[in-house]
């Protein structure tokens, strides 16, 4: 399948999803008329996104996942998903990086790819509440080797969670005395009505504390966070400087969410806006 196959693909299981949240169910003979594509198409397209945990698939059609608000799924499990569109979110956001910087990151396996890409700029400062970013840059430093110019990583302390972020009072502790001028936020969700939500009251507790620490805050999420709604919500969009996203988007998303962010930034196409 070609990149450009790849791509549509992705924005049409954006907007299966879409219309699934919306309605509450559809049917596949609804998907073929509304996308002009096969049956079996709309079919793959239901089962890759019941892999991926955010629909049930029944009988002719699909429905949401009732207990997404709850659910937390683990590191692991969530790795493997959407990794394209993760790799390009980081590459992006990592642009928005200048040296000499104290940037935050938060837990989750966008910000996981994002430090991949920011080991190799000089002079960093790092606070992050996530056991597998600092390994990214612990791992960077003695396969090079001491450099001048490596980044200076700050691990928070906490309780871990699933997705292995520490959160908690000592968590919260430590980021409430810090200050930095960017922070890189991971979300299990976002929406127009409830912001940024987490199914974990501990994380979302630890995020509020980090956001309330930035003077910018960059959230990287994915085209399938769009519409998911957490148990408990830890910020509102207006106080996101920039989303990070992919091209999955929906048009109509797009414009809801920049109705609310000063900035929008979707990886592999032209930049909008000023830098931040």
């Amino acid at each position: 399948m070609s990149e450009n196959q790849n791509l549509l693909a992705e924005q049409r299981r954006a907007l299966i999803l879409d219309e699934v949240r919306r309605r509450g169910g559809v049917r596949v003979n609804e998907l073929t008329r509304k996308l002009g594509v096969s049956d079996m198409t709309v079919r793959r397209d239901l089962d890759a996104l019941s892999r991926q945990g955010v629909l049930e698939k029944v009988h002719g059609g699909a429905v949401p996942i009732v207990e997404a608000s709850t659910h937390e799924p683990g590191f692991e499990a969530k790795s493997g998903l959407e990794l394209s569109a993760k790799e390009d979110i980081a590459r992006a956001a990592a642009e928005l990086v200048a040296p000499g910087s104290a940037i935050a990151l938060s837990g989750g396996t966008t910000t996981y790819a994002l430090a991949h890409q920011l080991v190799d700029v000089a002079d960093l400062t790092v606070v992050t509440n996530s056991v597998r970013v600092a390994d990214v840059f612990h791992v960077a430093q003695r396969t090079s080797g001491p450099r001048q110019g490596a980044a200076t990583v700050v691990l928070t302390g906490g309780v871990r969670t699933p997705s292995d972020a520490l959160v908690g009072p000592v968590a919260d502790q430590a980021i409430a005395a810090l200050h930095f001028d960017l922070l890189f936020l991971g979300v299990h969700g976002i929406s127009a009505e409830a912001g940024l939500s987490t199914p974990n009251l501990a994380e979302a507790e630890t995020n509020r504390r980090l956001v309330q620490s930035a003077r910018r805050v960059v959230v990287v999420a994915d085209h399938t966070k769009w519409g998911v709604v957490g148990l408990s919500s830890f910020a509102a969009l207006e106080q996101v400087d920039t989303l990070v996203t992919d091209a999955g988007l929906p048009g109509a998303a797009r414009a809801e969410i920049s109705e609310h962010l000063r900035r929008l930034v979707v990886a592999g196409e032209p930049a909008d806006g000023a830098d931040i």
